[in-house]
């Protein structure tokens, strides 16, 4: 509303009889009386106004070489306000005084500047800039106050009527109370910006896409009669790459951003490929065979990379947004790093079944792959038996560091010569053993003549104190019991060993003699 000061009644035309007349500046005729009526009755907030002194100032500024009225009273609230000054309230209805709480128009008029204040001056200046080109009517949404302080939204529109285009002297201004439609529109606001902020600053990686794409693929095949997508996906492999293309990513959030390392959203779109590869395409096969079968909430661990090519283990939550179940145009994806607690569980699991110095396999790891051997194969198996010489005299005469230096290179030696499926472990102290599946015995002994000259190798760059195995080797085959196969390697190794030491202490007496 423009803020206006009262005056004097004006002269009237027949155009506004009736307003006057129930102002009591004319006698009241029936017609008269009847507008009346209207006005006053009316369940909107109704103003008369008469806006000649704003129309004579605009003439002013115009001869003085004004020509934008918005640089004119930008800026220079006095210009504003005594545009304000110049409006005169001729009258107001019912719904008004009700409105603003106030006993009549000249309670009302007497407290303008309570009414109308703060919020009002950007809103007026509209007002103006509208009057100003030359439009007869305008409108906008602004702030009013009520005579307690109440705090009003209200949308105003004002008509200079019929016959007073030429001075402005009659203007019908209609205020609308929208108080409670602002405040409804300022909840969902402060409600979305609130959602908003829940995404773009949540600790886990959020995504929102659109699986409309993907949904009209399904329902296609489906209609061609596809009652199985895993049998029709193992055919037709390249319906999974079909459908990641359809997928599109309306927008991630900060955290995506930084697990991904990307620079911006531009960034991180255009590199998707680099993100989703390898393990990928097995896990959204999976997700799409769980759509096709009506599951719409998911969730399964995957593997990503970020941007510069780093592996990342991921918590994968998938659900399409509620209302959205009829054409998955909407479906948010959680991700949440799981990488640490992957390595973590990794890390458990290798320590399950190896030994953490040497770096080879266990007794427990060795025992069960026995097992599995017996029962499956392949036949024959070869195993080497070897028994770390001269361990207890390190640790005698140089200390524990010594002894564990021997068994490190000992693990350094077996680990560079054994591929899968064999497999090499330390079994004791000083004991080791390599299983060599679908080996044959002759094939064992070339491994064990390796692991000799692979022992000298070694010795050549740790000078001080020499790595010596004495070793044994035995074949199985099928329906013979691999126990017994490792008791006939020991036995043999353990006539090695004595004829290591044996041959030790004769050099050590021939030295001494």
């Amino acid at each position: 509303m423009i803020d206006a000061m009262p005056g004097q009644t004006a002269p009237v035309s027949t155009a506004d009889t009736a307003l006057a007349a129930s102002a009591g500046s004319l006698p009241a005729e029936p017609a008269a009386d009847a507008a009346s009526g209207i006005f006053d009755l009316a369940p909107v907030s109704l103003w008369l106004e008469d806006f000649s002194g704003v129309k004579a100032l605009f003439e002013a500024w115009r001869r003085a070489g004004v020509t934008s009225l918005k640089d004119h009273l930008t800026g220079h609230p006095a210009r504003v306000k005594e545009c304000a000054s110049r409006i005169r309230v001729l009258q107001v209805n019912r719904k008004t005084l009700t409105l603003f709480g106030a006993r009549d128009l000249d309670h009302l008029v007497g407290n303008l500047d309570r009414v109308f204040r703060d919020d009002m001056l950007p809103t007026l200046i509209d007002e103006l800039i509208q009057l100003w080109e030359g439009k007869t009517e305008f409108e906008s949404n602004t702030v009013n106050y009520t005579l307690d302080g109440d705090q009003l939204d209200i949308h105003l529109k004002a008509t200079i009527l019929p016959g007073y285009e030429h001075d402005w002297t009659r203007v019908l201004l209609a205020i609308e109370d929208i108080t409670d439609r602002e405040a409804a529109r300022r909840e969902l606001i402060g409600s979305e910006n609130y959602a908003r902020a829940l995404f773009e600053h949540s600790p886990v990686s959020l995504w929102v896409e659109d699986f409309s794409g993907v949904k009209r693929l399904m329902d296609e095949i489906r209609a061609q009669g596809i009652v199985d997508l895993r049998v029709f996906t193992d055919v037709h492999e390249e319906f999974v790459q079909r459908c990641i293309s359809e997928v599109r990513v309306i927008d991630v959030n900060k955290r995506t951003l930084e697990l991904f390392g990307a620079g911006d959203k531009a960034m991180l779109l255009s590199s998707l490929p680099m993100i989703m590869r390898d393990e990928m395409e097995p896990c959204f096969r999976e997700q799409l065979i769980d759509l096709w079968n009506g599951i719409l909430f998911q969730q399964r661990e995957v593997v990503n990379y970020t941007l510069d090519g780093s592996k990342l283990n991921l918590l994968l939550q998938f659900s399409v947004f509620p209302d959205r179940e009829h054409d998955w145009s909407l479906v948010q994806v959680a991700l949440t790093d799981i990488t640490a607690r992957k390595k973590a569980e990794a890390y458990l699991e290798y320590l399950g079944s190896h030994d953490a110095l040497t770096k080879l396999c266990n007794r427990t790891f060795f025992v069960d792959e026995l097992n599995r051997l017996d029962r499956k194969g392949p036949w024959p198996v070869t195993i080497i038996m070897a028994d770390l010489n001269g361990l207890k005299a390190a640790n005698d005469e140089l200390g524990h560091a010594a002894g564990d230096s021997l068994l490190r290179r000992a693990g350094e030696v077996l680990n560079s010569i054994v591929d899968k499926p064999a497999r090499a472990a330390r079994i004791g102290g000083d004991e080791f053993a390599v299983i060599l599946p679908n080996v044959a015995r002759a094939e064992g002994e070339a491994m064990m003549k390796v692991i000799d000259d692979l022992v000298g190798i070694n010795n050549e760059f740790y000078t001080d104190l020499p790595l010596s195995l004495s070793m044994g080797l035995a074949t199985g085959e099928q329906g013979e019991r691999l126990e017994e196969v490792v008791k006939r390697a020991d036995l043999v190794m353990l006539a090695a060993k004595r004829e290591h030491y044996a041959k030790a202490e004769y050099e050590r007496r021939s030295k001494a003699g």
